[in-house]
Order: C-alpha cells, then structure tokens, then sequence
C-alpha cells in the first residue's frame, strides 16, 4: 500500500515538471521566433537611419524615389527631381525598401 502511494506521488510530481518544461520551451521558441528577430530588426533600422547622408539614394515609407541632398536633425532634404525637393522625417525612409531597390554588391 505504500509503495502504491509513493508510486502516485511520484507519477504526479513528473507531470507538473512536464508542465514546467513545456512551457519554459514555449517561452523559448517564442524568444528566437518572434521577440529576437524583431529586435534585430529594430537596431538594424536605427543604425540605417542614424548612418544616413548626403547623396544616399532612398525610399520612404510612401513610395516616394529620391536622393538625399542635405541631412538637418531628425529631418532629411530629398531630391526627387530637377530642381523639386521636399523635406521629411528620417523615420519616413524605408529601410526595407531602399535595401530591396539598391543594387546587389
């Protein structure tokens, strides 16, 4: 009869240290999926955006194809024409975009 009882709490004791498993893996596999990537994703386009300069060819997040002809703070000068410019955040430009646009190296 005690051999049945410690059998039974031995038993239940491994279920719960399955359960403490599976969700410590759940954790993990959520962390180098989704929560990782996405940092990464986010230094990446904070150094492109702090790295830009004059003469940089660029997309913003609108579309809009042009170079960059002066960088004033948080704002950027684009060329989009002869002669045309027009004035935005450097949040607007695409990193995403203007790496899919420039030619391979």
């Amino acid at each position: 009869m005690i051999n049945f009882v410690l059998a039974q709490a031995a038993a239940g004791g491994g279920g719960i240290l399955g359960q403490v498993f599976l969700f410590g893996s759940i954790i993990l596999i959520m962390y180098f999926f989704m929560i990782r990537p996405q940092q990464k994703k986010q230094k990446e386009t904070k150094k492109f955006i702090e790295e830009i300069k004059k003469g940089d060819d660029v997309i913003t997040i609108g579309g809009i194809h042009g170079k960059v002809s002066s960088v004033e703070g948080d704002a950027v000068l684009l060329d989009i024409d002869r002669g045309v410019k027009i004035k935005v955040e450097k949040s607007a430009i695409s990193l995403d975009f203007t790496k899919k646009s420039s030619p391979t190296k």
